[in-house]
């Protein structure tokens, strides 16, 4: 399946973004693949070594005739986002990725396909390996843990990188300069709770919400797209409301930074209260999909009957808990004033455990201005509490302040416009890049980001366009070739 992609121009990219696939790189996990990495610079005879927290760097000199240029970081992430088809058998840490071409398009088997970052390391790969390529010296930085919690950028030490340029190659649409980004911090509420026995003269219902298209939780947040979290939630909080309904558990969303796609709850109901219960979900259903028809169309929300379980929620920590997440904010909480259609703070309502006594919910905040970051996260820390939670946060992360008088930046926009014929579009993201994290450590230096057309990252339907790469990598290679003097 996976030869196919080899054959893809530019060959020397879309093979080297294969043998990265092959190796097992979820967040957190990538011992693998920092091997991977450190045999392949090692196996080109270039300086490679490895820091404390686990980030690769390889420096390769100048080709002939471009010695007296600065010195350029090409940086990507080593990681992946692990997300998958409820009904795909498929094992993030011993399986590599296996990948089909479709329309133009290169796609993954019911998972996440890891174009996002693994496109930008596989064209830094493909620079570093060729012999007939015109570049400055090349430092190639590829940090760890990217995707959930940026320990890598964060753990890289002031002093060790030598470039004066650094080009991010992290950003999802080809016609774009990103020259900032939202920082973020992660919230996570817990708290246990008496389970009781279930009542007499019930049944056991489970409800599954799925569908859903996801996506990545900073770029697609101002799509309103649907929120697996928010839905059940919605539901349970109509059943609790008008029935005598229990919560016994629910297992919706997973990472941070992904937009939840399915949640499952498993209730109990009085057995005379199970027809109307099953007539008022089919109106809540209907009354869903009609709000979100435009945006979710493969919305579906289905009903079972299952066996009785053990125990169920109290009461008083089932109605703090459907309250506490229906007060907390979900999606796009304020646009930038600064820039034209930019979403300054959102926040993702990411996952919701609750089982066996215990609940955990986990959200991702995001913001391009910090006391707007955390100007909602102490928001949703207050709503959880109400709920009687234990609130904290961790991973904070600073946004990257944009720079319009780059130096770079303006040979970037200078070569895109002569190679394509139109302006670029320069902006900042919601999403979380590096640079800002980088920039603590090296202020001087001097950063843009851009990349490959990658739609539905973070969720099984990512895809990275075939022509998109293409241009990619063409329009890298001449901004190397255009580099200044040192």
């Amino acid at each position: 399946m996976n030869e196919a992609i080899r054959e893809l121009e530019p060959t020397r990219v879309w093979n080297k973004f294969a043998d990265l696939n092959a190796v097992p790189r979820p967040s957190k996990k990538e011992g693998r693949v920092i091997q991977f990495m450190m045999d392949f610079g090692q196996s080109l005879h270039l300086e490679t070594l490895r820091d404390d927290v686990g980030n690769v760097i390889i420096r390769k000199p100048a080709s002939k005739g471009f010695e007296d240029r600065k010195t350029v970081t090409l940086q990507s992430h080593l990681d992946m986002v692990h997300q998958k088809n409820n009904d795909t058998d498929f094992d993030f840490d011993t399986q590599g990725i296996e990948m089909f071409v479709e329309d133009g398009w290169v796609k993954a088997k019911g998972t996440t396909l890891g174009a996002d970052n693994g496109l930008g390391v596989a064209a830094i790969m493909a620079l570093l390996e060729s012999t007939d390529i015109e570049h400055p010296p090349i430092e190639a930085l590829f940090t760890i843990d990217e995707e959930t919690g940026m320990t890598g950028a964060m753990g890289l030490k002031g002093g060790v990188l030598q470039g004066e340029i650094l080009l991010n190659l992290d950003t999802e649409e080809d016609d774009e300069l990103d020259i900032g980004c939202a920082g973020g911090i992660d919230i996570t509420a817990t708290r246990t709770y008496n389970t009781k026995p279930v009542p007499r003269a019930t049944m056991a219902y489970q409800i599954t919400v799925n569908g859903l298209q996801g996506g990545h939780s900073g770029i697609d947040i101002h799509r309103g797209l649907g929120n697996a979290n928010k839905i059940m939630n919605r539901i349970l909080y109509n059943g609790s409301t008008r029935f005598m309904m229990r919560i016994s558990e629910i297992e919706g969303g997973g990472l941070r930074n992904a937009i939840p796609r399915e949640s499952v709850a498993k209730i109990v109901l009085l057995k005379k209260q199970s027809d109307e219960f099953e007539a008022a979900l089919q109106e809540w259903t209907a009354t869903i999909k009609e709000e979100l028809k435009h945006q979710e169309p493969g919305l579906n929300i289905a009903i079972e009957e299952i066996k009785l379980p053990k125990t169920v929620m109290g009461l008083g920590a089932q109605e703090r808990l459907l309250k506490g997440i229906y007060t907390a904010h979900n999606g796009v909480y304020a646009m930038s004033a600064a820039i034209p259609d930019l979403v300054e703070t959102s926040n993702n309502i990411a996952r919701v455990r609750v089982k066996d006594g215990e609940i955990e919910v986990a959200c991702l905040t995001r913001s391009s201005v910090d006391s707007a970051k955390m100007d909602l996260a102490h928001a949703l820390k207050s709503a959880f509490e109400l709920a009687r939670c234990d609130v904290s946060f961790s991973g904070s992360y600073p946004g990257w302040s944009p720079n319009p008088n780059s130096s770079i930046l303006k040979v970037a926009e200078k070569k895109y416009e002569q190679m394509f014929d139109e302006k670029p579009k320069v902006v900042a993201c919601h999403a979380g890049l590096e640079c800002g994290i980088l920039g603590q450590n090296y202020p001087d230096i001097d950063m843009i980001s851009f990349g490959p057309t990658i739609l539905g990252a973070h969720s099984p339907d990512e895809r990275a366009s075939v022509s998109s790469v293409q241009k990619f990598w063409k329009f890298l290679l001449e901004i190397l070739r255009d580099t200044p003097k040192a």
